[in-house]
């Protein structure tokens, strides 16, 4: 398949290789992330690219997940949002800084604040660019189960998510997008987005309760987010799969082992592959044709997950391994996905 004919393109490369991009190669970039310890990566010109500071396990450099569009784009900001779109799909991001988002006299804890602020303005501008469905949020913050105010961070960022969807309208037990949590090294609040002018499906997994339905155990407020999401673009049937962990039901299992940590969470991906080509027939969405980002915990766990990884899909995929912190304690990987667009692995393993 040439890249030409994919409304979506997944690149994966070295830092270098993005400050490499011809122009006509910047005319197709969307927007992207790039993961670096520190952080503080060049950007390409206005387009967003979001900087996390989070090691790379893959590689002796930093590495960037990069999204070409092949419509005609344009680049612009409002507030704190960079974000570029075409006629189908808008790609945004932006970051905030906690301690700035709140007053003294704000009830609300500084990262609750700031994801509240953040989600508004996410809103605000996709209603006001005529985007109404988004495929996938990722948000990355530091010490995601460190505890203030007496309440782990986390679950202050589900309380913020929550009302920024409740004060625009938005459903926060359906139609909710794909989405990850994950621990950064240091910074604010990182978030990047993926939207579109297309009808959105969610996807849930028949082996977990909906994040959406966790019992008050795990928070004040449920998490607002699809086990994947499914949209068909361009003619084609893409999907993509929220961070996935070695949960069943509500409950971690495995705790202490990373490589049944490992296999519990490809066995729900399995699963949620099967559910989206119940939904899709002819998509066809398989484990060996999908793009793969895996947080690892530990970084002396990343070869068993990734041996792990191997044996269970049956072979090499294009992956990016980063250290990063679970939204739970006692979770040692998390994976993600997306499938049904083109997939270059620009020379990262």
């Amino acid at each position: 398949m040439k890249h030409a004919e994919a409304m979506l393109r997944l690149e994966v490369l070295p830092v270098s290789r993005l400050a490499r991009l011809t122009d006509d190669e910047r005319a197709g970039v969307l927007g992207g992330v790039c993961f670096s310890h520190p952080a503080g990566l060049p950007g390409i010109g206005d387009h967003p690219i979001l900087s996390v500071e989070m090691v790379p396990l893959t590689g002796s450099e930093p590495v960037c997940e990069i999204w070409h569009g092949n419509e005609a784009m344009q680049s612009g900001q409002q507030g704190p949002i960079r974000y570029r779109y075409g006629d189908k799909l808008l790609f945004g991001c932006l970051s905030l800084d906690e301690p700035a988002a709140a007053t003294c006299d704000d009830a609300r804890t500084p990262l609750q604040a700031a994801t509240e602020s953040a989600y508004r303005a996410i809103f605000s501008l996709l209603d006001a660019r005529g985007y109404p469905d988004i495929l996938r949020f990722w948000n990355y913050f530091p010490a995601i189960n460190g505890e203030s105010h007496r309440m782990e961070r986390y679950r202050q960022f589900n309380i913020g998510r929550q009302d920024a969807f409740l004060a625009h309208g938005r459903s926060v037990v359906d139609r909710v997008p794909a989405a990850c949590a994950l621990g950064s090294v240091a910074g604010g609040l990182h978030i990047a987005f993926l939207a579109a002018r297309a009808g959105v499906v969610g996807v849930e997994n028949p082996r977990q309760v909906s994040a959406y339905h966790y019992p008050s155990q795990y928070g004040p407020r449920s998490p607002t987010f699809a086990r994947a999401s499914l949209a068909k673009l361009g003619g084609r049937d893409m999907l993509f799969i929220s961070g996935t962990a070695s949960i069943v039901g509500y409950q971690t299992l495995h705790e202490g082992d990373v490589a049944a940590q490992t296999r519990e969470s490809l066995s729900n991906i399995a699963a949620i592959l099967a559910e989206a080509n119940r939904l899709a027939p002819r998509a066809g969405f398989r484990p060996d044709a999908l793009a793969y980002k895996v947080y690892v915990r530990h970084p002396e766990h990343v070869d068993t997950v990734r041996h792990e990884m191997t044996r269970f899909i049956g072979g090499a995929v294009p992956s990016v391994f980063l250290q990063a912190d679970v939204c739970r304690a006692d979770l040692l990987v998390e994976i993600e996905a997306s499938g049904g667009h083109a997939i270059q692995a620009g020379g990262v393993a």
